[in-house]
């Protein structure tokens, strides 16, 4: 299986490549980490990884799924992925670059 991030989380398995999601999003800059949310027009820039359920297991755990974090497949160029996103976007700076490490810092 595999798995989209797109900020901070690794995901500890095999890289597979770099990916740019449909423009559905809004990535939020929150400070220490960014948030994925649906409701926008932000094509995000992130990584495809494969990855072993107990990996996905320890990151639901991570990412506080599914009380935090909804987890949805998406498709990618290496067939589809699971992302963990927010059903709502919190506070926060919007990236309409929608790549995260190359956010302007403040």
């Amino acid at each position: 299986m595999r798995v989209f991030v797109y900020g901070t989380l690794l995901a500890g398995g095999r890289y597979v490549g770099g990916w740019t999601t449909a423009p559905r999003y809004r990535l939020v800059d929150t400070g220490p980490y960014p948030v994925l949310a649906l409701g926008g027009r932000t094509a995000v820039r992130g990584e495809v990884y494969a990855i072993s359920r107990l990996i996905l297991a320890r990151l639901d755990v991570l990412e506080g799924y599914p009380a935090d974090y909804g987890r949805v497949l998406i498709p990618t160029g290496w067939g589809r992925a699971w992302v963990y996103r927010r059903r709502r976007a919190p506070a926060g700076r919007v990236l309409f670059g929608g790549d995260w490490r190359r956010r302007p810092f403040p």
